[in-house]
């Protein structure tokens, strides 16, 4: 029996949830910070905060990705559309010095 089915009920079940999703959370604050330091990469080089092909190879590696862990990929690929927006959102407020 797998460590999963070794959740005795729900209570237990929605603890180890809350738990994962606040992993999650530490996982994108952590992501964050990388979009930061790539803003500030991008201004010294000149570069924009989109780079088309780059934003085509992160989506096709996150639906490959949840396709090889067994999730559906296209829903992925959905997700992290808005991830790299928000990203790239981000790092134009960077490149505009808005960022607080």
């Amino acid at each position: 029996m797998s460590e999963i089915d070794d959740i005795a009920d729900m209570n237990a079940l929605r603890a180890r949830i809350d738990a994962l999703d606040a992993e999650l959370i530490a996982l994108f604050a952590r992501r964050s910070a990388l979009i930061d330091r790539a803003a500030r990469i991008k201004a010294a080089e000149g570069l924009p905060a989109r780079i088309d092909w780059r934003v085509d190879e992160v989506v096709a590696n996150a639906r490959r990705n949840a396709a090889a862990a067994g999730l559906d990929g296209a829903l992925f690929e959905a997700i992290w559309r808005q991830l790299v927006d928000a990203a790239i959102a981000q790092e134009n407020r960077h490149l505009k010095g808005d960022r607080p």
